[in-house]
C-alpha cells in the first residue's frame, strides 16, 4: 500500500530489502537512519533517485529541550558530510512564509548567517577582521513561491548561480509524511536534491545536480500529512467511499511552536557546519 510521503525512510519501511539500496543506523541524540541508493534504477522501487537520504528522529525536536546543544552539534556533524569542503554556498529557504506549515524554509533562512558580502564591506571599514574574513561565503535566499512571485524557484536559483557561483546549494523545505508520529520530530537530509511542493502534489521544477549542474542538499521536516493517508494507515486499506471524502492536509495544532524550534535547530546546525570556527554559543547569538 502506497502512502504519500517525502521521507525515503517511510518509502522503504514496508518493502523487503531491495538490491542497490543500503540501510545503516546510528545516532546519539537522534535515531539516525542512512539510506544509500546506488542508481536511479534501483531507487525506482521507492520512487527516489540515486543518492544519500539521512533521517534523524527525536521526539525532543518539537520542544526547546536541554538536548538542543547536543542535537545541534550532531546535526551539524551530519551536515558536514554532505557539504563540499570549500567554496561558496547558497542557502535557499523554500515555501510560503504566510502559510505556517509551509514556512520552514523562510523561517530557517532568516536565521542563517549570510557572509558573502562581509569581505568587501569589512575591507573598506575595518582592517582588523581576520576572524570574520575566515567565514565561508554564504548567500541566503527566501523568495516565496510561484503564486507570489510568478517565478519558479529553480529559475531564480539558476540565474543567481551565475552571480554567486556557489559550490553547492542547500534547499530547505517543509515535507509531508505518512506517520503522524513523525510530524515535527524528523529531519531529512539528502544529496539527491528536492522537488518543492511534491508532498502536497504541487510539485514544481526539481532542484538537483541534474537541473542546476552543482550539488543540491535538501533539508526538510514533515509538517503535514494528508487525510486519506491517515485513514488508509489506520484501517490498513482504503475504505469504501474514501475517494468521495475531501483529501485535506492535516497539521498539528501547535505547528507555530514546533516550526520555530525546527527552524532554530536547522539554522544553528547549518551555521556550525558552514563555519566550523563558531561555537554553539556563537551560532545561537548570531
Amino acid at each position: 500500500m502506497q502512502h504519500r510521503t517525502d521521507l525515503a525512510l517511510e518509502r522503504t519501511a514496508a518493502l523487503p530489502p531491495q538490491e542497490g539500496i543500503c540501510i545503516r543506523r546510528r545516532g546519539r541524540c537522534f535515531q539516525i537512519t542512512e539510506i544509500e541508493i546506488d542508481s536511479d534504477e534501483h531507487g525506482a522501487a521507492i520512487g527516489r533517485g540515486r543518492g544519500r537520504y539521512l533521517t534523524l528522529e527525536s521526539p525532543q525536536l518539537r520542544h526547546a529541550a536541554p538536548l538542543l546543544e547536543s542535537q545541534t552539534e550532531e546535526l551539524a556533524d551530519e551536515l558536514r558530510g554532505f557539504l563540499p569542503e570549500k567554496g561558496a554556498v547558497l542557502v535557499a529557504g523554500l515555501g510560503n512564509a504566510d502559510i505556517t506549515p509551509d514556512a520552514l524554509g523562510p523561517q530557517t533562512a532568516g536565521r542563517v548567517l549570510a557572509t558573502r558580502h562581509l569581505r568587501r564591506e569589512l575591507a573598506e571599514n575595518d582592517p582588523d577582521t581576520s576572524f570574520l574574513r575566515a567565514l565561508r561565503p554564504v548567500s541566503v535566499l527566501a523568495n516565496g513561491v510561484l503564486g507570489q512571485t510568478g517565478i519558479e524557484t529553480a529559475e531564480l536559483i539558476a540565474a543567481l548561480r551565475e552571480t554567486v557561483q556557489p559550490a553547492c546549494i542547500v534547499a530547505i523545505d517543509a515535507l509531508a509524511c505518512s506517520d503522524l508520529n513523525r510530524l515535527g520530530t524528523t529531519v531529512q537530509i539528502s544529496d539527491a536534491g528536492i522537488a518543492p511542493g511534491s508532498g502536497v502534489r504541487n510539485s514544481r521544477t526539481e532542484l538537483s545536480r541534474n537541473t542546476l549542474g552543482i550539488p543540491v542538499i535538501g533539508i526538510g521536516v514533515p509538517t503535514v500529512v494528508d487525510l486519506h493517508t491517515i485513514v488508509k494507515q489506520a484501517a490498513g486499506h482504503a475504505p469504501e467511499g474514501l475517494q468521495s471524502v475531501p483529501n485535506l492536509m492535516v497539521t498539528p495544532r501547535d505547528i507555530d511552536r514546533f516550526l520555530h524550534h525546527a527552524a532554530r535547530l536547522i539554522a544553528c546546525a547549518l551555521n556550525l557546519a558552514l563555519h566550523p570556527q563558531l561555537s554553539f554559543a556563537d551560532a545561537e547569538s548570531l
